[in-house]
């Protein structure tokens, strides 16, 4: 089974064009944990993600021994999101055969999760991989998306916009 991590600067830009409901796209099990979501509080991606939330099936949980060994073996805040976020990556509980998504625009963690196991991508992946498994979303829209989330803050470079847009 898949888990799909889903960090917080991928929630922002989805959540800030209303567009969460691409993570369903990924074949897997949502993990938004509560520390990950306290994260998101500017309007409108805290609506969005609450709305998301309430009606996905989402695990919002990380058992707490679970958060203290990631945070002990990283060197994190066991109260912080990081942990919450990386923990699943120590959770010896679940299945052996377990693959890990961690979704993060984030450097740090990406490269964490990375150095742990766990395939990363990000918001733009995330858009692609919608296109790509969506027959009704076009190449098109999903390049509107990438804009719509260059406009609401997502801060591409020039070249970054064009690669994430031609991609599609």
């Amino acid at each position: 089974m898949t888990f799909v991590h889903v960090g917080p600067t991928v929630l922002y830009d989805l959540g800030q064009i209303g567009e969460l409901d691409l993570l369903s796209y990924f074949d897997g099990a949502i993990v938004v944990p509560a520390a990950v979501r306290a994260q998101i509080t500017t309007e409108p991606a805290a609506t969005n993600l609450a709305q998301f939330i309430e009606e996905s099936t989402v695990i919002t949980s990380v058992r707490p021994e679970v958060r203290e060994q990631a945070a002990s073996a990283l060197g994190l805040d066991a109260a912080g999101y990081e942990a919450a976020l990386l923990g699943g990556l120590f959770d010896e509980s679940i299945d052996d055969d377990r693959r890990i998504l961690v979704l993060s625009d984030d450097k740090r963690l990406r490269a964490l999760a990375e150095g742990l196991g766990a395939s990363v991508t990000g918001s733009f992946g995330v858009v692609v991989r919608a296109a790509v498994e969506d027959k009704y979303l076009s190449a098109g829209q999903a390049k509107r998306i990438v804009s719509r989330m260059d406009d609401h803050g997502v801060q591409l470079t020039g070249q970054l916009k064009t690669a994430a847009i031609g991609e599609l």
